[in-house]
């Protein structure tokens, strides 16, 4: 997560939860004047898109006050659907034994790229089995972690 997203999920965090919802995250897609603003959120009752509207119309106020951007961007508030976005390290022990995809920042044995099923995660590190091989990744190293959602 880079300084700007701990920054704006510090900002609207407060927001999300006084509505009723977790924050799950926040996502910035830099891409001149498109670049996306989204913010996840979830309810054990699941989202709508009044739910959404709500949390939009809050972040929206915060932003146009604080003005952390400094560029042209739209916001998206959504739920984190079935492919779930992973911020924090209680999302990937949450969902331990469940397959994972997940990129690095940093490389590591020559690969960024891991997707396998999430064996645990204890000390700020997750364990994922790819092709029969663990690989131990530091969570302050992933990029971006996803739940890959599994159809039998």
């Amino acid at each position: 997560m880079s300084q700007l997203e701990k920054k704006l999920t510090e900002m609207l965090t407060p927001a999300a939860e006084s509505l009723g919802f977790e924050m799950v995250g926040v996502e910035f897609v830099r891409a001149g004047k498109h670049s996306i603003l989204r913010v996840f959120i979830d309810h054990p009752d699941g989202i709508s898109v009044d739910h959404c509207a709500d949390v939009s119309q809050q972040a929206s106020a915060i932003l146009d006050v604080e003005d952390p951007i400094n560029t042209e961007y739209n916001l998206e508030v959504s739920s984190p659907g079935m492919d779930r976005p992973l911020f924090k390290t209680a999302h990937y022990e949450a969902i331990v034994g469940e397959m994972v995809a997940v990129r690095l920042r940093m490389p590591m044995n020559e690969r960024r790229n891991f997707k396998g099923t999430l064996l645990s995660c204890e000390n700020d590190n997750i364990v994922v089995e790819v092709d029969g091989q663990s690989y131990t990744l530091a969570i302050m190293n992933i990029e971006k972690g996803n739940l890959v959602p599994v159809f039998d």
